[in-house]
C-alpha cells in the first residue's frame, strides 16, 4: 500500500509517517519546506524519515496547478492520502492571512481534484483544528456543535475545509474524514506552539508569556496518541451509504481539560527550574477553554489517548534538551 503524506516534514506529518513504515507501509511525502519556523528542523525531520526503508520524499508546493497529478503520475497508485499540509497558526493568521487561504483553502482544493481523478483511491484523511469551535461555549466540544462563529483566519480556513470536502464528498463519491485535532505536543514539536516556547525561555531564563493572566486550559494532546488516532481512521474509511455521503468527522484529543497553570508546572517540574511569568489578557483569535468529546471517535475506531502530561511532558523535555544539547 501506498499512502501520500502532505506535509510530510511537519510534526504530525513526520509522526504519522514513523508510524506507517513501522508497520510495512510505502510512504510518499511531500513538503514545500517554507520557513514559518525552523527549516532546519523540517529538514532534520525529513532526513530521519529518509533513512527508513520504503520512504520517498519529494519537494514540492501542492497548492501549485497539476503538481499531484503528475506526483501520481510518476510514482504509480496512491491507495491513501494523509494531507497534514496547512498553514498553522492562530496569531499568525493575523499577520499573513493570505498564506491561509493559499496553503490551507487551495492547497485543500487541489488534494481533493486530484482525488477525483484518482481510481484507486481508497480514503483521504485530513487536518482540520479544534479551532472550528470558535466562539462556541458549549463543553465539551462535540462534533455535532455549530461551529459557524469562527474567530480566527485559521479556523475559518479549517472550517472550509471541511466543507469542500463534503462537496466533493457529495459530487465524487470520495471517501474522506476530517480529524479536529486538539493542541498537539511531544517531541519534534513546532517552535511555535506554547510548549516549546516555554521550554526555550524558561531554559534561557527569560519570561514566558501567560495569556489571559494564566486563566486557560486546554486538551492537550501527546502524539503518539494523535498518531494512533490518524492511522486507525485511516483504516476504515466511511462507507458510501447512499443517501449520505462518505464523509466524516471526529475529535482527536485526550478528552481531559488542563489548566494552563498546571501545564507550566510541568513544565518547571521535567526542566528542573522555575519559569519567570509575565501575565498578560487574552490574545485576540483565541479562546479560553478546548475540551474534546471523543466518544464517537472511540466508537468508530477505536480511539483511546493514554498518555497524561505528567508522562509526556518529560518525553518532550528530554528530547529537547538531547536534540538541541541543552
Amino acid at each position: 500500500m501506498t499512502v501520500l503524506i502532505t506535509g510530510v516534514a511537519g510534526f504530525i506529518g513526520f509522526h504519522t509517517a514513523l508510524a506507517l513504515l513501522e508497520r510495512g507501509d510505502r510512504v510518499l511525502g511531500i513538503d514545500n519546506l517554507n520557513d514559518y519556523y525552523d527549516v532546519s528542523l523540517k529538514e532534520a525531520r525529513r532526513d530521519v524519515l529518509g533513512k527508513r526503508d520504503g520512504f520517498t520524499f519529494e519537494r514540492l508546493d501542492l497548492a501549485e496547478t497539476g503538481v499531484l497529478e503528475s506526483l501520481a503520475e510518476r510514482h504509480g497508485h496512491i491507495t491513501r492520502i494523509v494531507h497534514m499540509a496547512a498553514q498553522p497558526g492562530v496569531r499568525y493568521s493575523l499577520v499573513d492571512p493570505h498564506a491561509y487561504l493559499k496553503t490551507n483553502v487551495e492547497g485543500h482544493l487541489a488534494v481533493l481534484e486530484a482525488c477525483r481523478k484518482l481510481d484507486k483511491l481508497e480514503h483521504l484523511v485530513y487536518a482540520s483544528s479544534s479551532s472550528v469551535y470558535g466562539a462556541n461555549t458549549d463543553l465539551p466540544y462535540c462534533v455535532e456543535d455549530r461551529t459557524d462563529t469562527p474567530l480566527s483566519m485559521y479556523a475559518a480556513t479549517k472550517k472550509s475545509m471541511e466543507m469542500m470536502s463534503h462537496a466533493y464528498s457529495h459530487l465524487y463519491r470520495i471517501p474522506q474524514t476530517g480529524l479536529r485535532f486538539f493542541t498537539v505536543y511531544g517531541p519534534w514539536g513546532r517552535p511555535d506552539m506554547a510548549p516549546f516556547i516555554f521550554i526555550s525561555k524558561i531554559l534561557a531564563g527569560e519570561p514566558i508569556s501567560v495569556f489571559n493572566n494564566g486563566d486557560m486550559r486546554r486538551d492537550f494532546t501527546y502524539i503518539d496518541d494523535i498518531v494512533a488516532g490518524v492511522v486507525s481512521c485511516l483504516d476504515a474509511p466511511p462507507r458510501d451509504g447512499g443517501n449520505e455521503p462518505p464523509c466524516r468527522l471526529y475529535n482527536i484529543g485526550n478528552s481531559a481539560s488542563e489548566s494552563l497553570m498546571d501545564f507550566i508546572g510541568e513544565i518547571e517540574k521535567a526542566l528542573g527550574q522555575k519559569a519567570e511569568k509575565k501575565f498578560l489578557p487574552m490574545q485576540p483569535g483565541d479562546v479560553k477553554e478546548t475540551f474534546a468529546d471523543i466518544e464517537d471517535t472511540r466508537r468508530d475506531f477505536g480511539f483511546e489517548p493514554k498518555t497524561t502530561i505528567e508522562q509526556g511532558i518529560p518525553k518532550l523535555v528530554a528530547w529537547y534538551r538531547d536534540y538541541y544539547g541543552v
